[in-house]
């Protein structure tokens, strides 16, 4: 079974948020309590997704995380390799971190890498905008009402 990790699954959905919220700074502790995710969770995701140029930090008391561009430009296969290494579907495949003990004599040596070549290539296609767009909209537990929304304007 081909199946991402929690951090990406969380990942996704703190950038879903970030997406919708474009005009603010989102703090870790803000973004914990909107998504009901772990705070320690979502700090270690945004310092990875910060690392990788998927968001950027501000400093400072007034400080927070925003999306580093346009979430039309963000691809899934990007947030996959920021939170969890380049997509490699096997330990022989061009990119892997793995090492695999029989590469030399296996008759597949190689033939891995079209088939995770196409799927990192899908993955690069579907972008965070699209991932929201098909979700059709967050839910209203994320969604901030106007009043509580104008405390966070920095």
């Amino acid at each position: 079974m081909f199946k991402l990790s929690k951090m990406t699954d969380y990942g996704v959905v703190v950038l879903s948020y970030m997406a919708n919220s474009t005009d603010r700074l989102s703090t870790a502790p803000d973004l914990a309590e909107r998504t009901t995710l772990p705070a320690p969770t979502v700090a270690k995701i945004l310092k990875l997704l910060a690392r990788a140029d998927v968001v950027a930090a501000t400093r400072g008391a007034q400080g927070g995380y925003h999306l580093d561009r346009d979430p039309s430009e963000i691809s899934v296969a990007e947030v996959i390799a920021a939170l969890e290494g380049p997509v490699a579907l096997t330990a022989c495949v061009d990119g892997s971190e793995d090492s695999c003990a029989v590469e030399r004599l296996c008759p597949m040596a190689g033939g891995w890498d079209t088939i995770n070549a196409a799927v990192k290539s899908a993955l690069d296609g579907v972008s965070l905008a699209d991932l929201i767009e098909e979700s059709s909209a967050i839910p209203p537990a994320f969604r901030l009402p106007a009043d509580e929304a104008a405390k966070f304007e920095h």
